[in-house]
């Protein structure tokens, strides 16, 4: 392979994801955090594990700041008609989280990406509900207020993802739940959730960096969602599957994943780590690719496995 000079992290991550040759592979990993609702606290802690602690090459603002509707709170159909439009201008939902873009962008300058974390639309409505069971049966029993809420919901978050953008952020980690068998038939996933996420994804059109994350750890629709309007494709792919090389023969669009969160990298040993990169490097050819977990290791993790592999990055090599 030729000798790439060495980029900055915006070279590095903007490469990968036009499929040009890197100087290395670009990598992160991510947990979550507890920024009791401030947007300032959050952008501190976020700052502090991804590039002052690890050295990371992209900066991901969790979404531990979380929609502004009682959790576990909808048990009524009629409760559905509760969820209305927010004031980005009034909403913390919205202003916070623009604030730890704002804050992140003047920390860091515009070397570094920066993408903002978002549950889509039908996550968000199951959350509402007291239980996925329930959520289900009004979709089912009572579809036209169910799907008016999830609407609702939608526009809530393309106007929170373009206000993201606006804020200096490079695009959004768009995380689906319900895209997986686990959850549903793969007939409600597209009348429930896929017509939502294109209407919320609608808000990302400025951004060059948007990753698509399906959740879940078997059964995922991922099939169903390699043409939504996004550049990056994220899953559990060690975990739930299918493999990058299964998907790389179906997409042109750049992957990311190869390490297992509940494997080597949240628990060692520091070979594992080393092989999970090395063979995720071979199942792409390296290309179009970015290293990182398949979903968020867990809070309490030693860090010592993180740190040595960020360590291991610095030593792979590229085909």
């Amino acid at each position: 392979m030729e000798i790439v000079d060495e980029m900055t992290k915006f070279e590095r991550v903007y490469a990968a994801v036009q499929g040009d040759e890197v100087d290395r592979l670009p990598v992160c990993f991510w947990h979550h955090f507890q920024p009791e609702g401030s947007g300032r606290m959050m952008a501190e802690a976020t700052l502090g594990f991804f590039l002052e602690k690890f050295d990371l090459d992209f900066i991901k603002i969790m979404p531990d700041i979380a929609y502004p509707f009682p959790r576990r709170s909808i048990s009524d159909p009629n409760d559905w008609r509760l969820l209305e439009p927010l004031n980005k201008d009034q909403s913390r939902f919205f202003t916070q989280r623009a604030t730890a873009v704002r804050a992140l962008r003047e920390l860091v300058g515009f070397d570094v990406p920066i993408i903002v974390t978002v549950y889509n639309p039908i996550s968000e409505a199951m959350h509402f509900a007291q239980t996925n069971d329930l959520f289900m049966q009004h979709a089912q029993e009572h579809p036209a207020v169910v799907h008016e809420a999830i609407a609702t919901i939608a526009e809530n978050l393309r106007i929170h993802i373009k206000d993201c953008i606006d804020a200096g952020a490079d695009g959004v980690y768009f995380a689906l739940q319900g895209c997986t068998g686990a959850a549903m038939t793969r007939e409600q996933y597209r009348e429930l959730g896929r017509p939502y996420d294109l209407l919320a994804l609608q808000g990302n059109r400025d951004g060059w960096f948007n990753v698509l994350h399906v959740h879940g750890d078997r059964d995922l629709y991922i099939d169903d969602t390699l043409n939504y309007p996004v550049q990056v494709m994220s899953w559990s792919d060690r975990l739930a599957g299918p493999s990058l090389r299964e998907v790389r023969s179906l997409t042109s669009k750049c992957l990311m994943g190869g390490w297992h969160e509940f494997g080597a990298l949240s628990n060692g040993p520091v070979e594992k780590i080393r092989e999970e990169a090395e063979d995720a490097i071979h199942q792409t050819g390296g290309r179009k690719f970015i290293l990182a977990n398949g979903c968020s290791v867990p809070d309490d993790t030693d860090e010592k496995w993180l740190h040595a592999a960020r360590q291991i990055v610095d030593e792979l090599k590229l085909p």
